[in-house]
């Protein structure tokens, strides 16, 4: 996915370039590469804009519309969501997915078909003793689940990191020295291992995520009766108590001077010399609750960010907002959305490195 859609934005830009809406192409691979790892669907959201799979999923996560409104009467009044039967998705969005999920099934159980995605593990689990009874509304939910995460909270922080990297000459230039060192100790044909071994662009996907946590805040439940110091030197302390609700928000604890130097200042190599108090950094949450898919995510910005510097050259545009201001909203966005110019990498060494591994 990521190769398809780096190569779209190579051959569309050219050497002259084009100015993009970032999470509109991030939204785009983030959908491709969904709905192949959670639903066996192969779907080219470049070639085919608009597929059912992309349009529907745009609508079903749109947090500037009402469905912020929803989220958080289902999360802070639950019975009254029940009682007003407020529907999160609507039938066209839930019928769907459904479809998509029970033909699935029903292909992959008559013809045998295996294939590694998140429905054959589901299928896996299905078919065992003690395993839980997963029937095709469970069955949905949870690929839904997957797809909610992986394709709007997840281009959003790739459309940060891009919006960084686009704007800083410096960490654009180191970046591509490590992926033309991997390309070429691998002769232009990248692994997994070793896009994993990457530590300048392992540190500046966490450093995007520190000045922009996918979740800017995070909530647990009480399970153990707790007294917390006074907030102020003149405060009284402050007992919470088991079922109690407790959030706390990891976007100011990213950009306290307390734990992070220079905290309003991109600088991914605070990763790369141990400054980071892990305690405080939880772009994924912390703990044994800690984002289950935090390792897709991850895995899924590295291959875009390796696969698009191997391409093309990124740069800021007329609409490119320096500094970026933060829209006031449920979700973390840009105000004025994400726009950079992308055009084919000038080099031709990278088409040619490309060239020799896709032969």
């Amino acid at each position: 996915c990521a190769e398809n859609f780096a190569n779209f934005v190579a051959t569309q830009s050219g050497k002259v370039g084009k100015t993009y809406d970032i999470k509109d192409l991030l939204c785009r691979y983030a959908n491709d590469t969904v709905a192949t790892c959670a639903f066996g669907i192969d779907v080219d959201s470049f070639k085919n804009p608009n597929n059912e799979f992309f349009v529907l999923g745009r609508k079903a996560v749109n947090f500037d519309s009402i469905l912020s409104f929803k989220f958080l009467i289902y999360r802070n009044f639950p019975l009254l969501a029940k009682l007003l039967k407020l529907r999160m998705f609507g039938p066209k969005v839930e019928n769907f997915f459904k479809e998509v999920v029970s033909g699935t099934l029903k292909v992959r159980d008559e013809q045998g078909i295996v294939r590694p995605d998140m429905i054959q593990l589901m299928m896996e689990i299905r078919n065992k003793d003690n395993g839980p009874e997963f029937n095709i509304d469970e069955m949905t939910a949870q690929a839904f689940v997957f797809f909610l995460a992986g394709f709007d909270s997840v281009s959003t922080a790739m459309s940060f990191m891009m919006h960084h990297v686009g704007i800083d000459s410096n960490v654009q230039s180191k970046l591509r020295e490590e992926i033309d060192d991997v390309l070429r100790q691998t002769n232009g044909k990248p692994t997994y291992e070793a896009i994993n071994r990457m530590k300048y662009l392992d540190a500046v996907i966490n450093e995007s995520l520190r000045m922009y946590p996918t979740v800017p805040f995070l909530d647990r439940i009480c399970v153990k009766e707790t007294e917390l110091p006074p907030a102020t030197p003149d405060g009284e302390p402050i007992t919470i108590k088991p079922g109690d609700i407790i959030w706390f928000a990891s976007f100011p604890l990213h950009r306290d001077p307390k734990y992070f130097s220079h905290p309003e200042k991109f600088d991914p190599d605070r990763f790369l010399n141990g400054n980071v108090n892990n305690l405080v950094y939880m772009p994924f949450g912390i703990g044994p609750r800690v984002c289950i898919g935090n390792r897709f995510a991850l895995m899924e910005s590295k291959i875009m960010l390796f696969y698009l510097l191997w391409r093309c050259d990124l740069e800021p545009d007329v609409k490119t907002r320096i500094p970026m201001i933060l829209k006031k909203t449920f979700s973390m966005l840009a105000d004025g959305g994400f726009w950079l110019k992308l055009q084919a990498r000038k080099s031709e060494a990278a088409v040619t490195q490309l060239s020799n591994g896709q032969n």
